[in-house]
């Protein structure tokens, strides 16, 4: 295929490569075909992962330290993107990093993937009811989408793939609660022995 560029520069095929450990490198990788005019920079997903994303804040639901067995255990985060500029071959680049979907592991053998970012109590939509008293952890792993635009050219382009961020809850309990009747309030100075 022979391109006729007419007044404008005839461009060679842009290749690169990675450092990998402290002397090794990456095969050579083809960017484009060349072409016509002014080439601008590709963000490739390997550049995109290499972002310092912050994984979104994790908020349980109540957050007390303890929940109920056999209630709803509320998980919630933010929908929010993140915003970065890098330079790629000389050139400013504004990134824009925006959470996709959701994957909740609850810590006894049960996972959740949405792509709802979750509300609080009572318009919630992402839970787990634990069946089984013990101690568990969360962890929230977020995946990320990815578009950027040059600095200079107004168009944006979709970064090819994800990149994934995780984060995990403190530990918490989830305990069984009686309910008992007793003679007087629990809240009694002195407190009542049956308490």
């Amino acid at each position: 295929m022979v391109l006729d560029c007419a007044d404008e520069e005839f461009r060679q095929p842009l290749w690169r490569r990675y450092p990998v450990g402290e002397d090794g490198w990456t095969q050579w990788q083809q960017v484009d075909v060349g072409g016509c005019g002014e080439a601008l920079p590709v963000l490739t997903l390997e550049e995109f992962r290499r972002l310092p994303l912050a994984p979104p804040v994790l908020r349980l639901q109540p957050d007390r330290g303890w929940v109920l067995v056999n209630k709803e255990t509320i998980v919630m985060t933010e929908r929010t993107e993140q915003t970065f500029v890098t330079n790629l071959l000389g050139r400013d680049v504004e990134v824009v990093a925006a959470p996709e979907r959701f994957h909740y592991e609850f810590g006894d053998g049960t996972d959740l993937w949405t792509t709802s970012a979750g509300s609080p109590y009572p318009n919630h939509d992402t839970y787990r009811v634990y069946e089984q008293p013990g101690t568990f952890q969360i962890t929230l792993t977020t995946e990320w989408s990815g578009r950027y635009r040059v600095a200079g050219d107004d168009t944006w382009h979709a970064v090819t793939g994800t990149a994934q961020t995780s984060t995990t809850s403190a530990p918490f309990e989830v305990v069984e609660r009686r309910s008992r009747l007793v003679d007087d309030l629990c809240t009694d100075v002195p407190k009542p022995a049956d308490c």
